[in-house]
Parts: structure tokens; C-alpha cells; sequence
């Protein structure tokens, strides 16, 4: 499984509930491997929320090492 799908399947599967069940959602931009960060657009209330970052931050995917909101 590349980064790219590890990072779909945990934004997917265990990001975006915990974000709907708040009113928000996130979803996947684009994962820049050379820099290991992963953009993503925040939706709903987590798009002004400032904890919402965090939350993406603490994924189960190692190889993300920075999170940016787009």
C-alpha cells in the first residue's frame, strides 16, 4: 500500500467521522512526498476550527511529518 492510499484509508475510515460527528469534514488534496506533507481542505465547522489541524496531525501514518490546510 503506497503512503498515498494509507493516508485515504485513515482520512476515510477514522479522520472524517470524528470530524462529522463535530459538523466538519476534511478531505484529501494532495500528499507531497518529497517534503512528507499532506494538504488538505477542512469543510464544515473544522474550516475555522484550529484544533482541526491537530486532529489530522495525529494520524496513523508515519510518513506524514506536516499537515497544511488548503
Amino acid at each position: 500500500m503506497t503512503t498515498e492510499e494509507k493516508i485515504k484509508e485513515v482520512l476515510a475510515n477514522h479522520v472524517s467521522p470524528a470530524l462529522q460527528s463535530h459538523g466538519g469534514d476534511c478531505s484529501f488534496v494532495r500528499y507531497d512526498e518529497p517534503s512528507a506533507t499532506l494538504y488538505v481542505a477542512m469543510e464544515g465547522a473544522c474550516g475555522s476550527c484550529p484544533f482541526a489541524l491537530e486532529t489530522l496531525r495525529m494520524t496513523e501514518v508515519p510518513e506524514v511529518k506536516a499537515v497544511e490546510r488548503v
